[in-house]
């Protein structure tokens, strides 16, 4: 751990603190599953299988919070498999994850399964939040090219306003380190292995897909500016075509790889719901079977009408659940009884549009041109670096789609998350702008900003030389002096943070 420490002590603070602040969150969750009685949701609440003993009681007291809302999928499909058809919205990678775990765990006591899952997704998590806060810190470094605002945006992953889901029993923490961890990978110029990661994060959630864009930016950029500058001759042009085949090939059948989990479990589906097998009725428990009745649930193998989706051109179960079972579609969520979820939602909108809006006011000919065509600065070799940079370009048309997508397209509420797991604008943004515009940081070993301040302590020379300074830390203890957008900043992630503890672990309405 000291020579750890000793070569790189921006990620061992960035661990600890990752590590400190889910022990913090499983305290409080605990504290409040206590304290707040559980608020009667209509949301999806399976019959537990078996009684409960001393210990299960007591895990429940002390975890249970980490099984709310969307958790109940998890856990459910971990414990019994695809048995509904509307578990079919939670792609499989996490939930075997999570089997996997809890059958691998040595336990001295008798637990129910839903005791060792819960245990398993409060372990599993703590782990890949952790992965997920190094790959950011990793992947910062590599395309801002300031350590120290890769180094606080790292920090503030481990705040983050969708930190509650990073802890429960969700797929966030998994999605986050599989797609940063890709990132990473690929602009160190492992294609291969971040085609692997990204396939991977597909599994997890469906918006993985979305990250074949990553690759076929990266390689399709490094072949454009390849043969700029550089006179074509007749006799090199079968080579050119062969790279330039090799290059599509190459891409297909990374995307192919990127799209494959999505589609098998596409598959899976249709055989299990659409081809029932014989027998499955028989395995279902009576009270779940009476849950499906009441609810209008569909269980596979039972009943002899095929799904409406079943008989589809292309049978997606995943679009028709959304669909059906939760009205996902362009502008539905756009009603006056949705206005608090819009304004829950708005924080996160307005960085995320902030951040694009500065990024292209900062760079317009940049954009116009996709990125395709070298700056003038980039050719002499000093190309702008930090959060306005011309590497984080595709990280920032990646955020805003996700965005634009969201706000138009789903319940609005969930953008925090979706955004907070899938892209590293929202933390490299208000790392941003907290070095920018926060002068205790000036002082703090961190990069100086943008603007041309000098830095009113130590430079950048003392960070790394045994020196802990946790710059988050540094604010939270100066709060009175600190700028008022510093304090909306961190107010947004430490607000979010809490609230979500409070009420999303209590069945209360949430992101």
């Amino acid at each position: 751990m000291e020579l750890w420490s000793r070569a790189d002590p921006q990620l061992r603070e960035v661990v600890w603190f990752a590590l400190r602040c889910r022990a913090l969150a499983l305290l409080l969750q605990a504290v409040f599953n206590v304290l707040i009685p559980d608020h009667a949701a209509d949301a999806f609440s399976p019959p537990r299988s078996g009684p409960r003993g001393l210990w299960d009681a007591l895990l429940e007291r002390l975890l249970g919070g980490l099984g709310r809302w969307d958790a109940e999928h998890f856990l459910f499909i971990a414990e019994r498999g695809y048995l509904l058809e509307h578990n079919c919205a939670f792609l499989p990678l996490f939930p075997l994850g999570l089997r996997l775990l809890a059958a691998l765990l040595p336990c001295p006591v008798p637990l129910q399964p839903r005791s060792r899952l819960l245990l398993a997704a409060a372990l599993l998590n703590a782990l890949l939040a952790v992965l997920a806060a190094a790959a950011l810190l990793a992947l910062g470094r590599a395309v801002l090219r300031r350590p120290g605002q890769a180094f606080l945006a790292a920090l503030l992953f481990s705040l983050s306003p969708a930190g509650v889901f990073m802890a429960a029993a969700y797929s966030e923490s998994a999605f986050a380190a599989l797609a940063f961890g890709a990132m990473w990978q690929l602009e160190k110029g492992r294609g291969w292995l971040s085609g692997l990661l990204f396939a991977l994060a597909a599994g997890a959630r469906a918006n993985g897909m979305v990250n074949a864009g990553f690759v076929l930016y990266s390689w399709g950029r490094c072949f454009v500016l390849q043969l700029q500058g550089t006179a074509v001759s007749p006799r090199e042009l079968p080579v050119l075509w062969k790279q330039a085949l090799s290059l599509v090939a190459s891409a297909a059948l990374v995307c192919a790889g990127i799209f494959l989990p999505f589609a098998l479990f596409q598959y899976y589906a249709y055989v299990r719901f659409c081809e029932p097998g014989t027998g499955l009725a028989q395995s279902v428990p009576e009270a779940l079977l009476q849950l499906a009745r009441d609810k209008g649930y569909r269980v596979a193998g039972v009943g002899e009408d095929k799904p409406p989706w079943c008989s589809q051109r292309v049978p997606l179960v995943y679009s028709y659940i959304q669909d059906t079972y939760w009205n996902v579609g362009f502008l539905r969520y756009f009603e006056l009884r949705q206005i608090p979820n819009f304004l829950l939602a708005l924080p996160v909108t307005l960085l995320c549009s902030w951040a694009a809006w500065t990024y292209v006011s900062t760079n317009p000919r940049h954009c116009l041109t996709l990125g395709l065509v070298r700056s003038k600065s980039e050719e002499r070799g000093k190309a702008r670096d930090g959060f306005c940079g011309p590497a984080a370009f595709v990280y920032v048309v990646h955020s805003t789609a996700l965005l634009a997508f969201g706000f138009f397209c789903m319940h609005v509420q969930v953008l925090t998350r979706f955004l907070g797991s899938s892209s590293p604008i929202l933390y490299w943004f208000s790392a941003h702008l907290l070095l920018e515009h926060e002068p205790l940081l000036w002082t703090s070993g961190t990069d100086n900003p943008a603007s041309g301040k000098p830095p009113l302590g130590k430079s950048h020379s003392s960070c790394g030389k045994g020196t802990s300074d946790n710059p988050v830390v540094r604010l939270l203890l100066n709060w009175r002096s600190i700028t008022p957008l510093s304090k909306s900043i961190l107010a947004f992630f430490l607000g979010y943070w809490l609230l979500g503890l409070v009420l999303h672990c209590n069945f209360l309405p949430w992101t």
